[in-house]
């Protein structure tokens, strides 16, 4: 019987299937990057905001705690956006008559919130407690980064699920004394996996890694 395929056929069929395989992994490493690259998950990525408001003049330069805008960090699952009366507290004084400001007068004035944009803003299937956090000892620049350097806030880390999971499985890498869970100056120790193991005892930490813990 006559041949029905040209014998080049056989190689033509094996670069077919080894590039087509070669494709695929091409493909999935590439979306793979673009998941994690800024485009995606925003990391570094200042987001504008109706007031400029700068972390770095507030917390660097004039000193202000975390919990002083942020008032129910340590009670509640939601850390709090400031009212404008907090703002208003200094602004009726410094910088009363500036124009960039009007925003926040005009929000006092009126009683209408000002439209913040979210910069950390977890997917409705996630639950996230602030509270039982600055509880274990976790402070918030492990999460938030270095706020005392940021003109306009940006997102410090991904906020995907195996970044939250480094925390939750070896927590003694990250959790620092009570006391300066609201430091931005702190820095952990070289033995922090001694102190933290020592945290663990003392604060009772547990490494909940079951998917309902977070997703309830």
């Amino acid at each position: 019987m006559a041949q029905i395929f040209h014998p080049s056929t056989n190689t033509i069929s094996k670069v077919t299937i080894f590039g087509g395989i070669v494709l695929v992994v091409v493909l999935a490493g590439f979306f793979a990057a673009i998941n994690r690259s800024s485009y995606v998950t925003e990391v570094g990525v200042a987001r504008a905001q109706p007031v400029p408001f700068s972390h770095k003049h507030h917390v660097a330069d004039d000193g202000i705690d975390c919990r002083y805008c942020h008032t129910s960090v340590e009670t509640s699952s939601f850390a709090g956006i400031p009212s404008t009366k907090i703002c208003m507290n200094c602004h009726s004084q410094i910088w009363s008559e500036s124009p960039t400001l009007e925003p926040v007068r005009e929000s006092f004035r009126t009683g209408k919130s000002i439209e913040w944009t979210r910069v950390h803003n977890l997917p409705k299937f996630v639950y996230f407690d602030h509270s039982i956090h600055v509880q274990k000892g976790v402070g918030c620049t492990t999460c938030h980064g270095p706020v005392d350097r940021m003109p306009l806030m940006w997102r410090e880390n991904s906020l995907y699920m195996e970044w939250c999971l480094e925390c939750h499985r070896e927590p003694e890498r990250f959790v620092r004394p009570r006391q300066f869970v609201f430091s931005v100056s702190w820095q952990a120790p070289p033995d922090q996996v001694t102190l933290g193991r020592q945290l663990i005892e003392e604060y009772k930490i547990q490494r909940l890694t079951s998917c309902s813990v977070c997703h309830r």
